[in-house]
């Protein structure tokens, strides 16, 4: 049965849908509708892999399995805070005990938007860089010698600079729009960026930063998967470089993301490796893995301070959707990183 239409003050119940901006939970509210299930049938069955995240709104739920394990889950508790039995494949049977109301999420939707949330604020490389500004003409070399390159295969970078498209651009011309999907990677070759992000209180858009030649920007969003998170405007005419995001994503990410299952990951970890849970805090209060750093997407550049150069950190989350993003930025400034394959949520 299908129940009401859902409000955001209904969804801020949950974590981590609390932690989503309003714009962006009105969002979700509106894709979703609460659903009812009758005393005695079941929510989902102990092995179930099917990518659905679901919320206890009312009623109780008994969990259930094969190892005799035995829980109960009542609507408004601090455990129903959180996704029922989340981990996949699910390890619990879950049955109404009397009738519940649920509200199930697409788990890839709902990953989409905690990414998109948390990526809002960076939506470029380096916004604090320190870097001698470089020759006009020096563009590529400065772009071969950022640490974001060290790992890609000679073959790849060749391939990169022969699919790279140069286009010219005029003063006040807008390069890519807060909102829009994300369809390049660029490099400034001549001329200075400007870089804004519009907010509620803000239509005209906060500066965030300026770009000269050699920055790169449009990255995070190819990466994730989500839309554009800042407007980048010329100041001055100028020129860029551009790569389409099906070439990024296969000459330049992929090739710099080592990905381990979760067997790989704890050889790693006991060999002196760090686990880096770059979900939100609910999330990882939630469960996760024992003596992992948790730091979320959106903190990652602000907290590389605290992160040792001289440690492996395998990167995780839900699905490995923002710890791809996460370990990005990371090989971006010499970190050594590997990302759990599928994230925690299908870890053996």
């Amino acid at each position: 049965m299908t129940g009401i239409p859902l409000t955001i003050d209904i969804l801020r119940r949950f974590s981590p849908l609390d932690s989503l901006k309003r714009e962006n939970i009105a969002a979700l509210a509106k894709k979703m509708q609460s659903h009812q299930l009758e005393s005695g049938k079941l929510l989902f069955k102990e092995g179930d892999s099917e990518r659905r995240t679901f919320y206890l709104l009312a009623g109780t739920l008994q969990l259930t399995n094969q190892e005799g394990g035995l829980k109960t889950l009542r609507a408004g508790s601090d455990e129903a805070r959180n996704p029922v039995s989340s981990t996949l494949p699910r390890r619990w049977s879950a049955k109404a005990v009397d009738r519940v109301e649920y509200v199930a999420i697409d788990t890839d939707l709902l990953d989409v938007m905690l990414t998109w949330d948390q990526t809002g604020s960076y939506e470029v490389s380096d916004l604090n860089t320190t870097q001698t500004a470089p020759a006009p003409d020096d563009w590529m070399t400065t772009l071969l010698q950022t640490k974001a390159f060290h790992r890609v295969p000679p073959e790849n970078i060749q391939a990169v600079f022969m699919r790279m498209q140069r286009i010219t651009c005029g003063d006040g011309e807008m390069i890519i729009k807060q909102g829009d999907e994300g369809d390049y990677f660029y490099v400034i070759t001549r001329g200075r960026c400007s870089v804004t992000r519009e907010t509620p209180l803000n239509k005209a858009g906060i500066k965030l930063a300026e770009l000269g030649v050699g920055d790169t920007f449009g990255e995070e969003a190819l990466i994730s998967g989500t839309r554009r998170n800042a407007t980048v405007t010329m100041l001055g005419d100028g020129s860029l470089m551009r790569l389409s995001k099906e070439d990024f994503l296969a000459l330049l990410n992929e090739p710099m993301l080592d990905r381990v299952d979760y067997e790989e990951a704890r050889q790693i970890i006991a060999r002196g490796g760090k686990w880096l849970d770059v979900r939100l805090p609910s999330e990882y209060d939630s469960f996760h893995e024992a003596g992992a750093i948790n730091i979320p997407l959106y903190f990652i550049r602000l907290k590389l301070g605290t992160l040792d150069p001289s440690l492996t950190y395998v990167v995780c989350c839900d699905t490995g959707r923002r710890s791809a993003a996460g370990a990005f930025i990371l090989n971006e400034r010499g970190f050594d990183t590997r990302v759990l394959r599928g994230g925690l949520s299908v870890r053996n």
